[in-house]
């Protein structure tokens, strides 16, 4: 009759090595990907993707630990850490950002301040989800794009960094 709410705090969805997932997953509690998906994850819980675990999508949740790979755009409410063996291909809205020697990141960033109010982080994933959509047909994998050009739907705030002010590392 009356559904509880999960704790974000604990795992309840488990995507085991060897395994394949395709489709959008939603969850209240948190997320540990070991295999392979394709499709977004919007968790109100944690993300937590493995060494051999790979995403190839978008990834909103309230923190996010890499260690595997993320062909896609990350949203973390609250911290982003990029393990020594983690891949982001993709650009990343998080309110603490931290990346490990040899992790690697290619994309833009925008670092987002806990204590303001923030839009839907479901309308944030769902206007990335549609950008994905619309550029699925013309490539498998949306590359990041060039700081100083138009950034992606998911991060607008973006378009208003003058080019000139972002740093390239080469």
């Amino acid at each position: 009759m009356f559904k509880k709410k999960l704790d974000p705090g604990t795992t309840d969805t488990l995507i085991g090595e060897g395994s394949t997932f395709e489709g959008k997953i939603k969850s209240q509690a948190s997320i540990r990907l070991e295999g392979e998906i394709t499709g977004d994850v919007v968790c109100e819980g944690d993300v937590i993707i493995g060494e051999r675990g790979v995403a190839r999508s978008n990834v909103s949740a309230r923190n996010v630990v890499l260690a595997g790979t993320v062909h896609g755009n990350v949203i973390a409410k609250g911290k982003l850490i990029v393990k020594s063996s983690g891949r982001l291909l993709g650009n990343l809205s998080a309110s603490e950002l931290a990346i490990e020697a040899g992790g690697f990141f290619h994309g833009t960033s925008q670092m987002e301040n806990k204590d303001a109010p923030q839009p839907q982080d479901e309308n944030r994933a769902a206007a990335a989800t549609e950008s994905a959509d619309d550029s699925a047909d013309r490539q498998k994998f949306r590359e990041p794009e060039t700081p100083g050009t138009a950034a992606s739907e998911s991060f607008p705030a973006l378009n208003n960094i003058p080019a000139d002010s972002v740093l390239k590392s080469w």
